[in-house]
């Protein structure tokens, strides 16, 4: 598999308008956590673990995902999407949040790809969050995803042991992980059962899924469980 890698590399996630992303902290982690309580002296937003980047393509190469380490009660925000002269530029907004949770989890941002951006190219994305800014890289796409969305689940490799799951639904209700369970071929996620009512909308949710394990080369694909969302997807990248 080809993975897509931050610029400088290391361990390291939205949309706009109608875009709405959904992210949730997932079991296997290898990122140290702790009682996750609030303080109100817990490390601002862009202090903690935003000083470096990863990204995967989603849906086809119309949208993309951004990837940061932090705080999971002080997510950044999509700004502003625009093309570059060497990709996309991408600017992240601090979260509203005053308080934040002291763990450290990875948090994902759907983005769509701006018109005259050539996918099949391998595209550049600059990642402006307050005053850095860091780059990472997606691969050429053998060709460009054509029409609107199918509103059909994607998936994309971010990391040798991270995975990042778009899937489609309501925005009040994202997928919640359970529990992973991987082999070298692919990976079981089981989600938790939506309890509680949801909003009617359909809007995409973007889910990091960390592996308990490295998977070998080759393909590699998700069986969903639970959370109204059971099927298959492969695993793109």
């Amino acid at each position: 598999m080809t993975l897509l890698r931050a610029v400088p590399s290391a361990l390291a996630l939205g949309a706009v308008a109608l875009f709405a992303a959904g992210c949730a902290a997932t079991p296997g982690a290898d990122a140290p956590t702790s009682s996750g309580a609030p303080s109100d002296t817990a490390t601002p937003p862009y202090a903690d673990a935003v000083n470096e980047v990863e990204v995967a393509w989603l849906d086809g190469g119309r949208a993309f995902a951004v990837l940061t380490w932090g705080s999971s009660s002080c997510a950044p925000v999509l700004g502003d999407v625009a093309s570059s002269d060497r990709g996309v530029r991408v600017t992240l907004a601090a979260s509203a949040e005053k308080a934040c949770t002291d763990d450290l989890v990875p948090r994902a941002l759907m983005v769509p790809v701006p018109d005259g951006v050539d996918v099949t190219r391998g595209v550049e994305v600059e990642v402006v969050h307050g005053e850095r800014t860091e780059s990472a890289d997606l691969d050429a796409l053998a060709e460009a995803a054509q029409g609107q969305t199918e509103y059909t689940p994607s998936a994309g490799w971010f990391d040798d042991e991270g995975i990042v799951l778009l899937t489609w639904g309501s925005s009040s209700c994202p997928p919640v992980v359970n529990d992973v369970q991987s082999t070298d071929a692919g990976a079981t996620v089981t989600f938790q059962e939506v309890d509680g009512v949801c909003t009617m909308d359909l809007a995409p949710r973007v889910t990091p899924i960390l592996l308990p394990q490295e998977a070998a080369d080759g393909a590699f694909e998700l069986t969903l469980v639970g959370g109204g969302l059971d099927g298959t997807v492969a695993v793109h990248g």
